[in-house]
C-alpha cells in the first residue's frame, strides 16, 4: 500500500476535534500516511491579517491532498474590529479562506453526496397511505459549482464610476436603479463561464454514469436568472444528447426543488448547480439524512489531482469550548471516505462506511442530535455518547 502525504487543516471551532478523531480512524483502518498540519483560520487572520497564509497554499501544492475541519467567518466590520491593532492600519479587508482556497486552486468541482443511513433516528419521514408512516431511501448526488457564480467575489458597495457607468448601460439598471444614489448601490456578480459550467455538468453525468443514477437533474432559475442559469440548462441538454443519451434530464427551479425534496426525494440521483444553489439544496438534502452531522464533501481540480475534503458544517463556536466535545464527527468521517476514494483506497472507504452503518443502525451509541438532545455541554451526562465516543464505536466495528 502507497503511503500517503495529507495536509491537515483543521481551522476553527469544532473542526480540530472531528478531524483528529477522523484520523483516528483512519489509522484504524489501516490507512498509512504521513500527516501534516496547515494554518488556516480565524486565528491567523486576527494575528497575521491573513486566514490563508501561504505556507499553507505551498503545503497544499506540495501534497496535492488536505482534509478540512472547519472555519469560522464574520461580516467585513466585524472581522475588522478583531484585527490585531497594529494590523488594522493596513486596512485589510477579511474574505473566506475555504472560498479563497478554492479558486486558488480551482477546486471547481464540488460533490455533496446525501445518503441515508438505515436505523438513524434523523431520518426523513413522511405520512403515506391509510395513516402509514414512510421512510423513504434518499441517494443524492450533488454536483455544486464551487469558483464562480455568487460566491465569485466580484462586488462592491458604492461602486466605481467604470462599473457604475458600465451598469448603466444596461437598461434594466438604468431604468430600475439609476434613480439611486451610487454611494447606496450594492452589487454581487453572478458570472459563468463556459468552461467551467461544461466542467461541472460533465461531471455530473459522468457520476451518474458511473452509479447507475438514472437521471440529471440542473436545479437552478432559467425562467428567471435567463443568462447564467440558461446557460447551464442548455449545456446539459447538449452533453445529455451528444454523450449520455441513456440518462435522463431533468430541470427544476430551485425554489420549486425545495419544496419537492420533502414530497419525493427518493426520485432523484444526481443534481447539478450553480455556487449558491448548489449550497442551497446540498443542505436541504442534509436535512433529509440526518442534517449537517452526516453531511460530508469534496471539491478537486480533475486537470491538477488536487482535492480537498470536509464535513459541510460550520465551525459551532459554542460547542468548541465544552469541556467534553459532543459534536457528531460521522460528517468529517464520511468526508475522510471520499478523500480514501480519491486516492484510490475505496476498500478501506468502503470498511469505515460499513462501520457507521453498522453502528447507526445498532443504536446503542448516538450523539446529542441522533437522541435529538438539545445541544448542552451536559449531554454526555445524559447518555449521548461523545465525539471521540462516536470514533471508538466506528472503530470497534473495523
Amino acid at each position: 500500500m502507497e503511503k500517503h502525504n495529507i495536509v491537515c487543516l483543521p481551522g476553527d471551532g469544532i473542526g480540530k476535534v472531528v478531524l483528529e478523531e477522523s484520523v483516528r480512524v483512519l489509522d484504524a483502518a489501516g490507512f498509512e500516511a504521513d500527516y501534516v498540519e496547515g494554518d488556516i483560520g480565524w486565528k491567523f487572520w486576527c494575528t497575521e491579517g491573513n486566514p490563508l497564509p501561504q505556507r499553507t497554499l505551498d503545503l497544499i501544492a506540495e501534497h496535492k491532498i488536505g482534509l478540512f475541519g472547519a472555519i469560522t467567518s464574520k461580516p467585513k466590520d466585524e472581522a475588522f474590529e478583531e484585527l490585531a491593532p497594529e494590523l488594522q492600519e493596513k486596512r485589510l479587508v477579511y474574505s473566506s479562506p475555504i472560498v479563497g482556497l478554492r479558486q486558488h486552486f480551482g477546486l471547481d468541482i464540488c460533490l455533496r453526496p446525501c445518503r441515508t443511513y438505515t436505523g438513524n433516528p434523523m431520518n426523513f419521514i413522511r405520512r403515506g397511505p391509510n395513516g402509514t408512516i414512510e421512510e423513504p431511501k434518499v441517494d443524492v448526488a450533488i454536483f455544486r459549482q464551487n469558483t464562480e457564480g455568487l460566491y465569485g467575489g466580484v462586488e462592491w458597495s458604492n461602486p466605481p464610476s467604470q462599473v457604475y457607468d458600465a451598469l448603466m448601460t444596461h437598461p434594466k439598471f438604468s431604468q430600475n436603479f439609476g434613480d439611486a444614489p451610487v454611494k447606496e448601490v450594492s452589487v454581487s456578480t453572478r458570472i459563468f463561464t463556459k468552461k467551467y459550467t461544461e466542467r461541472i455538468v460533465r461531471a455530473a453525468f459522468e457520476h451518474a454514469k458511473k452509479y447507475n443514477y438514472k437521471s440529471v437533474t440542473v436545479c437552478e432559475k432559467p425562467n428567471v436568472i435567463r443568462e447564467t442559469s440558461g446557460m447551464m440548462y442548455k449545456m446539459a441538454q447538449q452533453i445529455q444528447t451528444a454523450d449520455f443519451p441513456g440518462i435522463e434530464l431533468w430541470n427544476t427551479n430551485i425554489d420549486a426543488q425545495m419544496m419537492w425534496l420533502t414530497k419525493n426525494p427518493e426520485n432523484y440521483g444526481v443534481i447539478v448547480a450553480g455556487n449558491m444553489f448548489g449550497d442551497i439544496v446540498s443542505d436541504g438534502f442534509a436535512g433529509l439524512i440526518g442534517g449537517l452531522g452526516f453531511a460530508c464533501s469534496a471539491q478537486y481540480n480533475p486537470e491538477t489531482g488536487i482535492g480537498v475534503f470536509e464535513p459541510t458544517h460550520g465551525s459551532a463556536p459554542k460547542y468548541a469550548d465544552y469541556p467534553v466535545s459532543i459534536v457528531n464527527p460521522i460528517a468529517m468521517v464520511e468526508s475522510a471516505c471520499m478523500m480514501l476514494d480519491f486516492v484510490d483506497e475505496q476498500n478501506i472507504a468502503g470498511n469505515i462506511r460499513k462501520a457507521i452503518a453498522e453502528v447507526v443502525v445498532e443504536g446503542k451509541v448516538q450523539t446529542y442530535d441522533m437522541a435529538k438532545m438539545s445541544g448542552k455541554a451536559d449531554v454526555v451526562e445524559k447518555g449521548a455518547a461523545s465525539t471521540a465516543q462516536m470514533a471508538d464505536a466506528i472503530i470497534d466495528k473495523l
